[in-house]
């Protein structure tokens, strides 16, 4: 990509880097929230609630309830990867006419001649497959945790503690639960991609939107309007205790 490329694309290119910061941003702000206030976000707070369920499903016999869980976090995982494998296909489909959809999907990028549209239009469908490819093994490898978890769990009391004990148990699920995590957060960077197609202004718009939509659904919710009861105290194999943030719908205290 020569210099002249990069002018005539300078409105996209700065578009795809104003969505960029906005999410990163936003990622950040998250972060340093979590670092301040571990129940601050609904994706922390499962971190230690799947470090509690494990202890609890562990500290029993053998049940149904562990594989009913798994089975069901499996089968979401099959269709999201098998999904993005679709996706995958149709964008590669797409690459093969780029010549015409490139003059037809842009609605308006007025520095973009007739002859470089094509190049950018590769160019967005390339970050689109990439950004599809991360969804797909993000999926994969949550898969591949949520199976050796099942046959861990379920491992017979008097083995446990030699062979797979419960703190081990629930640093793989947080680590499928990561990378779960990590394929939903690619599947929703899709709408600003996919709206780029489009115009780089609708990618800005379509970032702003998502922080916003983002902010309301990874927060953990208040107790206003909530039926609270009174949650004893939980164990987690997790050393450090987590306080919990006032307000929340659950106040998760967890002793080391």
């Amino acid at each position: 990509m020569n210099w002249e490329t990069i002018v005539a694309m300078r409105v996209d290119l700065l578009s795809l880097a104003g969505a960029a910061a906005i999410l990163t941003l936003y990622q950040l702000y998250m972060h340093y929230q979590i670092q301040r206030d571990p129940s601050y976000t609904f994706g922390s707070v499962m971190t230690y609630a799947r470090a509690a369920w494990t202890q609890s499903i562990m500290s029993g016999e053998p049940d149904v309830l562990p594989v009913q869980t798994f089975r069901n976090s499996t089968m979401v995982c099959v269709f999201l990867a098998s999904t993005s494998v679709m996706l995958i296909m149709g964008v590669v489909n797409m690459s093969g006419q780029a010549d015409k959809l490139s003059q037809t999907w842009q609605l308006w990028s007025p520095t973009t001649s007739a002859a470089m549209a094509p190049k950018l239009f590769m160019f967005k469908l390339i970050l689109l497959l990439v950004d599809l490819f991360v969804a797909f093994f993000s999926f994969a490898i949550s898969l591949r945790f949520f199976n050796h978890v099942g046959y861990m769990i379920n491992v017979p009391a008097k083995l446990r503690r030699q062979i797979v004990p419960a703190e081990c148990v629930a640093q793989q699920l947080n680590r499928a639960g990561r990378a779960y995590l990590v394929g939903m957060r690619s599947y929703y960077f899709l709408v600003p991609l996919v709206l780029w197609l489009f115009s780089p202004d609708l990618m800005l718009a379509a970032a702003v939107v998502l922080v916003a939509v983002l902010y309301r659904v990874d927060r953990m919710p208040r107790a206003e309007g909530y039926l609270m009861h009174q949650v004893e105290e939980v164990r987690s194999p997790i050393s450090a205790p987590v306080p919990a943030r006032e307000g929340t719908a659950v106040g998760l205290k967890v002793a080391a």
